[in-house]
């Protein structure tokens, strides 16, 4: 079974990781064999590569430019005509706007992945719409409850995010190691949070409830996160400001993600994500938990499917006080964070086993490509 994953390449985030991450497992499922077309390249073209998978480039893509979105489209034609494949997978709505009709045109089952909430109201969905696909895959309950904004009557399947546990243990001489680096006392109480600069993942909200806290002595907090585009930029350098308006600079440590995600995990104590808006799911949390950590989030989309009281803190969006009042129980209280921390590896494997996760995929497009539920095509009525 040849799956072709048709993306856009030019960020690194979640979708992403995901996508690594199937790519680094592919070769313990012989019957399922994965390449990728890809528009741009980039960090996360050089990890596939680095993974074993083969790309072919498709032009690079400027909506506001017709005859990019053109050259990419005949490009993937070409692509189909020239080599055999099985199913086409499209990743979130700009590819399956994009290029969703190409692969209906050459009579190939369509899979669309959807790793975020749809809403129908955006120009991008509502251009995804014209092609409907054969199958729908999603990455979390909450994701595939937002699918009929989109396509009422296409068979769904949910399947959670593919995440290996490190392999790597970390000794305390190797934490000691790690915070010393960082100019950490060893003894602090190390609060986390691993994300994309972007302004829903609750960043100033992290700030104002660590402000509350400023009395609280021995804590510190290291905001991992490397941005990408130019408002991303923007925003580090606005909570950079945030955080010295607030008195807490010297607490808070601005680091690049290209550092050691999971040496971070390790030498942390605590892991605190306050999105603004609902996750759709949240691989960072099951990292998180992997690595013995309390996760202390907003009570939003996924991550409600992976953390409770049985390993962390779920708390109210924009409530800076509920925030700062889950950390400093936290903080104070460290026979708690090691009993929710304890939790966290067996919630993990359960939410996000890459064996178990992967046969779901293999499963899915087997699916797809026996024609269970086949409706792609052009949506009636549409251009």
């Amino acid at each position: 079974m040849r799956v072709l994953h048709v993306h856009s390449g030019n960020l690194y985030g979640g979708v992403e990781t995901t996508l690594v991450a199937q790519a680094r497992h592919a070769h313990l499922y012989p019957e399922m064999h994965l390449s990728f077309a890809l528009c741009f390249e980039g960090r996360f073209s050089k990890e596939l590569i680095d993974a074993g998978m083969t790309i072919s480039w498709l032009d690079q893509v400027r909506i506001r430019n017709p005859l990019s979105v053109r050259r990419a489209r005949q490009a993937l034609n070409e692509l189909l005509q020239r080599e055999a494949f099985d199913a086409i997978v499209t990743h979130s709505c700009w590819s399956q706007a994009i290029f969703g009709r190409v692969v209906c045109a050459a009579g190939l089952p369509l899979i669309f992945y959807l790793h975020g909430p749809a809403y129908g109201r955006h120009w991008l969905e509502l251009w995804a719409r014209h092609t409907q696909p054969d199958m729908i895959v999603c990455n979390s309950r909450f994701t595939a409850a937002t699918v009929p904004h989109l396509y009422p009557s296409v068979p769904t399947e949910i399947v959670y995010c593919p995440v290996a546990s490190s392999k790597l243990s970390h000794s305390l001489a190797d934490i000691n190691r790690i915070r010393a680096d960082l100019k950490t006392p060893k003894d602090a109480t190390v609060i986390i949070q691993v994300s994309r600069m972007e302004e829903g993942k609750g960043q100033t909200n992290h700030l104002e409830a660590l402000s509350l806290l400023k009395d609280l002595p021995d804590w510190i907090c290291w905001l991992v996160g490397s941005p990408q585009r130019s408002d991303e930029k923007k925003y580090l350098q606005r909570l950079q400001k945030m955080a010295g308006r607030l008195g807490i600079a010297e607490r808070v440590y601005f680091l690049n993600q290209s550092a050691n995600v999971g040496e971070l995990l390790a030498a942390a104590d605590i892991f605190c994500q306050p999105h603004t808006g609902p996750e759709s799911f949240g691989i960072v949390f099951i990292e998180a938990l992997y690595a013995q950590l309390p996760v202390v989030t907003t009570g939003l989309g996924g991550a409600c499917e992976i953390v409770d009281d049985s390993c962390g803190v779920l708390v109210r969006h924009h409530d800076a006080r509920a925030l700062a009042n889950a950390l400093q129980l936290l903080i104070e209280n460290r026979s708690l964070r090691r009993r929710l921390g304890a939790a966290g590896p067996a919630k993990a494997r359960a939410l996000s086993d890459v064996s178990s996760q992967m046969q779901r995929l293999v499963n899915c497009y087997s699916k797809a490509l026996n024609g269970n539920g086949k409706t792609s095509g052009e949506t009636p009525g549409t251009a």
